[in-house]
């Protein structure tokens, strides 16, 4: 039996997307449910990959690639990037119709440099899908809203059911949908082969290169020690070097399967956030590492929640780059993105969040309660080193914590369960 369809905040996005364009290219990892969420928003599809298919499909873009846009509208190409000639027939047959919400694309690797004539601008709206955000897997009760924050609501007295035990086994498992509601046993073990995945197959078939599998599992285990952190690439390499000498890897090397998986969305580094400040502080640009859902750094070093918990300073690390996969979805939900922020004299903010409107907020992160306290001290000095001059007063301050209370604290920063989020 199929499973249950669970909602997508992607699934309104979606629609909006349709209703503006001609078509909409939904990128993200395998597995994150983007397939499914297309399917359900298509009134035809073809599935590119479609075993018994698959060879006629390929003979029919080479010679005629507009059949295969025959169907009813909105009609679905999965892993379109097989047959990058569709892209240009999609961006054709959009200019031809003159409708908005024709077809859906969806692929979860970005397809290497000049396999398309045109990008599609004007005609093909992207959207990255991510895996699942607490809210969307009915683990955040969803009561505190980050638009009704930006819309000016105080009002956030509430309460998290979420456990810290709860916390560290949804890091561990992810948000991939076929994870959702599954054993403890089951679910940690789909990670896992996500991870093998990259690693024998997936890395090296984005580009058609080569990569050596026990580099790239070194890599990994790198990016991993160092999620949510500003690691550099020298960092990385020197982190490795300390391993086994048959590890090995050159910094032109990194870059390029870094490069490689970014392409198949593994990889999602939090950019920097560059403001008007009221000095001349020097501002960081590194950006931050993660990976697009923290169970692929919990495979990659054979975590189970236990151990995680076991570890409550790894555990810090991994809350954030949860932290930040939420934070990622709803913003992008309400026209937004997220930075970090970190200056020369060590001031930092763990999300930026930054609407497309001007408005913006930040938010530290912590997994328990006794750092609250400085983390608002740091929110509020953040406050006052920005130029409001030039750029807005941010809407709100916000503690994101593993806590269960949602409140208001005296000086105005808001202090908000993980588990009460949503967009």
């Amino acid at each position: 039996m199929e499973n249950k369809y669970l909602k997508r905040i992607a699934d309104r996005v979606l629609q909006e997307r349709l209703a503006a364009s001609g078509a909409v290219l939904i990128e993200g990892p395998k597995w994150c449910g983007k397939t499914r969420t297309a399917l359900e928003n298509s009134k035809s599809h073809l599935f590119m990959q479609d075993p018994d298919k698959a060879i006629s499909y390929l003979k029919a873009a080479d010679t005629k690639p507009s059949l295969l846009l025959k169907g009813d509208t909105p009609r679905l190409l999965d892993e379109w990037q097989t047959a990058p000639v569709l892209w240009d027939a999609v961006r054709f047959m959009v200019d031809q119709r003159g409708k908005s919400g024709q077809f859906i694309l969806t692929g979860s690797a970005v397809p290497k440099d000049n396999v398309v004539q045109h990008t599609g601008t004007g005609r093909i709206s992207r959207l990255l899908m991510r895996p699942m955000s607490l809210y969307e897997s009915m683990e955040s009760n969803g009561s505190v809203s980050l638009k009704a924050l930006f819309d000016g609501e105080t009002e956030i007295d509430n309460f998290s059911t979420l456990t810290i035990e709860q916390i560290a086994f949804a890091i561990v498992r992810g948000g991939w949908p076929a994870s959702i509601g599954e054993s403890e046993q089951i679910a940690l073990r789909h990670a896992i082969d996500y991870v093998e995945a990259i690693i024998n197959a997936d890395v090296s078939r984005v580009d058609g290169i080569e990569k050596n599998p026990v580099r790239v599992r070194a890599l990994l285990r790198s990016l991993s020690r160092n999620i949510s952190t500003l690691a550099t690439i020298r960092t990385i390499h020197d982190d490795i070097a300390m391993g086994d000498a048959d590890e090995s890897i050159s910094e032109k090397t990194i870059s390029q399967y870094l490069g490689a998986l970014d392409r198949i969305f593994v990889t999602e580094n939090l950019p920097a956030w560059n403001p008007a400040l009221r000095s001349k502080t020097a501002i960081r640009t590194s950006p931050k590492r993660q990976f697009v859902d923290p169970s692929i750094a919990a495979a990659v070093m054979r975590l189970t929640p236990s151990r995680l918990l076991d570890d409550f300073n790894y555990f810090g690390f991994l809350f954030e780059s949860l932290c930040d996969r939420d934070l990622r979805i709803y913003a992008e939900a309400i026209d937004g993105q997220v930075f970090h922020y970190r200056d020369g004299s060590g001031l930092e903010a763990d999300a930026v969040i930054a609407l497309n409107d001007g408005r913006w907020a930040a938010v530290e992160v912590k997994l328990g309660s006794k750092e609250i306290e400085d983390a608002a001290v740091h929110l509020l000095e953040l406050k006052n080193k920005v130029n409001t001059e030039k750029m807005r007063e941010p809407s709100f301050l916000m503690i994101l914590t593993g806590t269960e209370i949602a409140y208001r604290r005296e000086d105005g920063v808001y202090v908000v369960p993980l588990g009460c989020l949503k967009d």
